[in-house]
C-alpha cells in the first residue's frame, strides 16, 4: 500500500492510503506523480507520497505537520509546561 498526504499552504490536512496498483505507470513501475494524481483527481488539491517506514521525506507524514518541500517535518510547539 501507498500512502498520500495532502498538502494545503504547506500543511498537511489529510492522510490516505491506496492500492499500490494506482501508482503504476505503463512500465508498471511505481511512480509517486501517477499516485499524487490519481489522489487528486480523486479529491482534488496537492498529494505527495509519505513512507509509512520512513523511508523517505524525513517522517511518515502527520495531521498538522509542515511540508517544506523537501520533507515532512512535525511542528514544534511554543507551549511550555
Amino acid at each position: 500500500m501507498a500512502h498520500f498526504a495532502r498538502i494545503e499552504n504547506g500543511i498537511v490536512r489529510q492522510v490516505i492510503v491506496v492500492n499500490n496498483e494506482v501508482i503504476l505507470d505503463d512500465d508498471g513501475i511505481e511512480q509517486e506523480s501517477v499516485g499524487a494524481k490519481f489522489c487528486a483527481d480523486l479529491f482534488g488539491g496537492k498529494w505527495i507520497q509519505t513512507s509509512y517506514n520512513g523511508n523517505f521525506k524525513g517522517k511518515f507524514a502527520g495531521v498538522g505537520d509542515k511540508w517544506n518541500g523537501k520533507n515532512f517535518v512535525t511542528p514544534v510547539s511554543n507551549e511550555q509546561g
